[in-house]
């Protein structure tokens, strides 16, 4: 599923506060809140992760040491999940920092390596919860220039409303519910756009359990990252995206639209495609004469360039069956054995076998992967830390082990009250 997807400086915002060390830090707070799904109606209560100010994305920059204060004001424990930062063993969930419990707090060090599109939840634990969660985007600018005009995010989640206008939160049966789609906590989102204006947009799939497909009517798609990871930049197939839950792509446009024409953002989640945001030409002149040239590849986050296969750790992992090494997460343990341990700095290919009658979705914490390609000859051209494996598939991914520490994996079947599973693996 996965395997088928003059300008400006853009800069990151930082966060609002700064330790007395000169370091960021970001406050987060797991709280009620709600989002607007049905038009003159009240707000649907959900548990959210806030910071001051308000929702917007968290931008930060690569090389920064990003101090994370975590507190927990709702009545249940949660455990924060730091979708692509890979390589920091001490913020891991449930090896390294334990549940938090109610109105606790914790704070925690993250050295910022990468640059890239990320995403941070409490969902670990949301399975069967009062309300549902709501997840944040964390940005990491790049240190180097990045030729856009304008950089948006486009977070996209989903939701089952009761009659009442109650939210039920994954894991649970979703009879006699109704689901809604929201971008960025709303119905609906608009972007005006100059003609021949280059955007990077950022679309991340919230989704408790859905892949999705984002198409961008009218316009030519460039991919040029998947997960946080710069690509070898390629042109979306039919114009569309493919994401598997928690899973992220960067993406370059140039404005096509004259003023006042409307291309739409068409959102598909296995049922129908519906349009979920709109592209509105503005009434400004256009920002250049010409569309410019073919943009370069982003700037390397220094990944291995080549894994040694011939020498790798092979592992065989089936993502479901019984018996199964699976466990919920409020049933896992470390003191189970890992399903793997791998020496540091060996290569890793792991064999994901999915014999459910539903597609499962596999995600890798510490680490990125390769897709292998089906003779295991080769890889394809991007880093994954998500991938979605269908009924009956078998898929090869390989890693770099460069990060020694504990690790999660998680694999959760794509129905809505399918539990979220995990195990773990070493690198040492």
């Amino acid at each position: 599923m996965i395997a088928g997807l003059g300008a400006a400086l853009v800069v990151p915002a930082l966060p609002s506060r700064t330790a007395a060390s000169g370091q960021p830090v970001l406050a987060l707070r797991a709280k009620a809140g709600a989002v607007s799904l049905r038009p003159g109606q009240p707000a649907t209560p959900i548990s959210s992760l806030v910071t001051t100010p308000g929702y917007a994305p968290l931008r930060l920059k690569r090389g920064d040491a990003l101090e994370v204060q975590l507190e927990n004001e709702t009545a249940a424990p949660i455990a924060l999940n730091l979708h692509g930062i890979d390589g920091v063993p001490a913020s891991e969930p449930l090896l390294a920092r334990a549940p938090l419990a109610a109105n606790a707090k914790d704070s925690f060090t993250i050295p910022l390596r990468h640059a890239g599109t990320f995403m941070c939840d409490v969902k670990l634990f949301n399975d069967g919860q009062a309300l549902p969660s709501s997840g944040r985007a964390l940005i990491v600018g790049e240190s180097e220039m990045v030729a856009v005009d304008r950089d948006e995010v486009l977070l996209f989640e989903d939701w089952r409303l009761r009659p009442d206008g109650t939210a039920i939160a994954p894991g649970s049966d979703p009879g006699g519910t109704t689901p809604f789609r929201s971008v960025n906590g709303q119905l609906t989102s608009e972007i005006l756009t100059r003609l021949h204006e280059r955007l990077r947009l950022r679309l991340i799939n919230g989704f408790q359990r859905s892949v999705i497909a984002v198409k961008i009517e009218n316009h030519d798609v460039q991919v040029m990252a998947l997960d946080g990871q710069p690509a070898e930049p390629f042109p979306a197939r039919n114009g569309a995206v493919v994401l598997a839950p928690g899973a992220r792509a960067d993406v370059f446009i140039d404005a096509t639209l004259p003023a006042g024409a409307v291309a739409s953002v068409l959102l598909h989640d296995g049922t129908e495609a519906r349009p979920i945001a709109r592209l509105v030409g503005s009434k400004e002149p256009p920002l250049r004469t010409a569309q410019l040239v073919a943009a370069p590849a982003l700037p390397s986050n220094a990944l291995p360039a080549q894994l040694d296969l011939k020498g790798a750790m092979r592992v065989d992992l089936p993502l479901n069956g019984t018996p199964s090494s699976w466990v919920v997460p409020e049933t896992f343990s470390a003191s189970v054995p890992p399903a793997f341990h791998a020496k540091a700095g060996r290569s890793v290919v792991l064999t994901l076998t999915n014999r459910a009658a539903t597609a499962t979705i596999f995600h890798l914490h510490g680490h990125h992967f390769r897709l292998l390609d089906r003779l295991d000859d080769g890889w394809k051209p991007f880093w994954l830390d998500t991938l979605g494996v269908e009924p009956g598939q078998t898929q090869l991914i390989a890693f770099a082990a460069d990060y020694s520490g504990r690790w999660l994996m998680e694999a959760t079947a794509t129905y809505w009250a399918a539990p979220r599973r995990l195990q773990w693996y070493s690198v040492g």
